[in-house]
């Protein structure tokens, strides 16, 4: 059976560098009736859990170490007894929300599979150091967090993060898969490689 993607749309607060802003988080299943990848656990745990069901959490998963995609990976991780999977880049980043909490670290190029699907992981950097996306070539679909965007790539004016590293990592890492894979974003809207690419020359052009 192919697995599944399930969305949860969480809302809360993003917090950096002494501000505070309102933000509404995507998180995503992959999974099939069995088993299940939580990627970036955001604000709010009983949302999350209602939509794991009774099924196996194989890892609680965070796409970058931002508060807001890292809120209840401690809380979820708990009581599925799942791992918390996150790129040691963001390191810093996790030990401001959760100073006493450990996780695995992830890896570029490591692979997860849940419910028989293979998940490859790309570290692209930029907007964190630790930013990972995840792609699943039998779903044709890729997880950003928020490294892409419809619309363009994941902002780069706070803390720890890097304009030219984000265009890098967009250019190398991203724009060569298929025109038709379909994004998957941590705020918002999804998009497709192909109806990216044209906007994103313009930024790879300011990039460098």
């Amino acid at each position: 059976m192919t697995a599944r993607v399930d969305r949860v749309v969480t809302s809360g607060t993003f917090s950096l560098d002494g501000g505070t802003w309102d933000v509404d988080n995507n998180v995503w299943l992959i999974g099939d009736d069995r088993q299940v990848l939580v990627i970036d656990a955001a604000h709010d745990a009983d949302a999350i859990a209602a939509a794991v069901g009774d099924r196996e959490v194989v890892a609680v998963l965070c796409t970058h170490g931002h508060n807001d995609h890292v809120t209840v990976a401690p809380a979820l991780s708990d009581r599925f007894d799942a791992p918390i999977l996150l790129h040691p880049g963001d390191e810093p980043l996790w030990r401001m929300t959760h100073p006493d909490v450990d996780y695995r670290s992830l890896a570029d190029t490591e692979r997860i599979t849940v419910a028989g699907t293979d998940i490859d992981v790309l570290h692209t950097p930029g907007h964190s150091p630790g930013s990972v996306s995840l792609y699943v070539p039998e779903l044709s679909a890729l997880w950003t967090g928020d490294t892409l965007f419809q619309g363009g790539p994941g902002a780069t004016g706070r803390s720890y993060s890097d304009f030219d590293t984000i265009i890098d990592s967009i250019r190398d890492r991203l724009l060569t898969l298929p025109e038709d894979t379909a994004v998957h974003t941590g705020h918002g809207d999804g998009t497709t490689i192909g109806a990216e690419r044209p906007a994103l020359a313009d930024w790879i052009a300011r990039g460098h």
